[in-house]
């Protein structure tokens, strides 16, 4: 089975959606599972997990319904407040739907020191009581807190988003490369092989800009903690589906079945509880 780990839907609002500008004109309009549907088609891709965008309690219930509806979107990331006091009810509640599989905060976007929040880092670890998943987004200069952050919760299970977006546009590997592999280090971490070509040129990247990182991320992680994301629609700024997936499956071509059966799929419905 072949699963798109990492995807989003929205229902495009300027305002909320601000940190879509204008020079990503392509994607400034509504995404929905019926714009999607054909293209995992003609990929042949059998399913999706569908990923917050939003940091609102009604981000999740837009995913959820959106799953519910459509059999092909998998799971759903959501979001949720780790900081509430009631975090743990909260999570009591949404373990009661089977297709939330996990929750994801946009770090990124947070001041330095925000993973060292120990009521952030308490409300993570809740997770663990309801087996869902965290997905950590963060940019480069976040890995060695993400690593901090990581290693105190030995019993919740993290997947890295677009392997931490290095800045392949300048060709930058370093100090990405040495703090991804400590990382790596940590058991209880995947990696989304996601979101590349928008840290690449957006109209003028090839292929080969990607095999530096890609060699450092399946030399970290191995085959078995490595998902295929595509980040649509986002990755339609710098090029279409399939040009998207092409730069995973060009690059390991070579390797043998089981392990791009992992990577492109198995690893996902495991990592997720997709079955």
């Amino acid at each position: 089975m072949t699963i798109d780990s990492h995807q989003h839907f929205w229902i495009f609002d300027p305002i909320r959606d601000s940190w879509i500008t204008p020079e990503m004109e392509t994607i400034r309009r509504d995404f929905l599972p019926a714009d999607l549907k054909p293209v995992l088609d003609k990929n042949k891709v059998d399913g999706c997990v569908a990923v917050q965008a939003d940091q609102s309690d009604a981000e999740t219930e837009f995913l959820l319904h959106l799953a519910e509806a459509n059999d092909f979107i998998k799971g759903v990331v959501g979001w949720i407040d780790f900081r509430s006091e009631d975090i743990y009810d909260k999570l009591e509640v949404y373990s009661q739907f089977e297709l939330l599989k996990g929750f994801r905060h946009v770090v990124q976007a947070e001041p330095e020191g925000f993973l060292e929040q120990q009521t952030f880092i308490n409300g993570v670890e809740q997770l663990a009581a309801f087996d869902f998943t965290y997905d950590i987004l963060v940019y480069p200069h976040q890995l060695k807190e993400a690593f901090s952050f990581a290693s105190k919760l030995p019993n919740v299970r993290f997947v890295l988003d677009h392997i931490a977006k290095p800045f392949i546009k300048k060709g930058e590997i370093e100090p990405w490369n040495k703090e991804l592999k400590e990382l790596a280090q940590l058991p209880n971490v995947s990696c989304k092989v996601s979101g590349m070509i928008t840290e690449a040129n957006w109209y003028n990247w090839k292929k080969s800009d990607f095999v530096p990182y890609l060699d450092v991320v399946f030399e970290a992680f191995g085959s078995k903690r490595i998902m295929f994301g595509s980040d649509w629609p986002v990755c339609l700024v710098a090029g279409d589906y399939e040009k998207m997936k092409a730069v995973l499956t060009d690059y390991f071509s070579g390797f043998n079945a089981s392990e791009k059966e992992d990577v492109m799929g198995g690893n996902a419905v495991r990592f997720y509880r997709l079955e």
